[in-house]
């Protein structure tokens, strides 16, 4: 069986994951699912893990859960990263700039350089996407880094104008990475579901949202801080789905 907990794990937060896995792990056992003994890391714990059959544990974006996986994964929960202004499991994205960019508006930034993760993101292209399109502006021309840490470091760098960003990566950032004291958050885009955990057990769903509730509670406070990580919860999928898959970013000029 594969188990990966990518989408947050930074270097500083790895033992922290590592410690809610091995606690997850020992609940999924003693509910009689076989759970690997460590996460898988690296490339592996992304699209290789989502298609995978015998997938037991993954987070993945509401993007790609909408897009292309919801037909062959189940749905296990949503973790709660208590984001301010959002319903449990929810989270937005910051709209970032340079510190010293007199800019201040959506509108100042319309139809200028966006750095975005990658074309298959939520937070990075498709929140971002709809809110200019939401505020009949223009988005573009865009350029993909490959991760939000590498979008915010293009704003700060100046190869771009400014980037959106999922709320609990910038939380991160602001902790962790230097560069993000020369940035400022000048909007953020409306809540939409958190990033989902999936699994390739239909029928063991319950059993592994059960194990991870009851890991999260049992994880201590510090490393709950350090994982922004205040529980789990239940989004429907047809919250997820109810979503508009954006336009490929390719379209609106730049380097992709």
């Amino acid at each position: 069986m594969i188990a990966s907990l990518g989408m947050y794990d930074r270097t500083e937060i790895a033992a922290a994951n590592d410690a809610l896995w091995s606690l997850i792990r020992d609940g999924l056992r003693k509910r009689g699912l076989t759970a690997p003994e460590a996460l898988t890391r690296g490339a592996q714990a992304y699209w290789p893990a989502w298609a995978a059959p015998d997938l037991l544990l993954s987070q993945t974006c509401g993007l790609p859960f909408r897009a292309r996986l919801h037909d062959t994964v189940t749905l296990v929960g949503t973790p709660d990263y208590g984001v301010a202004g959002c319903a449990p499991g929810y989270y937005r994205s910051v709209l970032i700039a340079r510190l010293d960019d007199p800019r201040t508006t959506e509108s100042a930034f319309s139809a200028t350089q966006l750095a975005i993760n990658e074309p298959l993101s939520q937070s990075g292209w498709a929140a971002v996407y709809q809110h200019f399109h939401d505020l009949g502006l223009a988005i573009g021309p865009v350029i993909a880094t490959g991760g939000h840490r590498a979008s915010a470091l293009a704003v700060a760098e100046g190869r771009a104008d400014f980037a959106a960003i999922d709320a609990v990566t910038w939380e991160l950032l602001t902790r962790h990475e230097a560069f993000a004291s020369g940035l400022r958050v000048f909007a953020q885009t409306r809540a939409t579901p958190g990033l989902p955990l999936i699994t390739a057990l239909a029928g063991q769903a319950d059993a592994v949202f059960a194990a991870v509730s009851q890991a999260i509670d049992d994880l201590g406070a510090s490393q709950r801080h350090t994982l922004c990580l205040r529980g789990l919860t239940r989004i429907p999928a047809s919250a997820y789905l109810a979503l508009p898959i954006p336009p490929a970013p390719a379209q609106f000029g730049g380097t992709l």
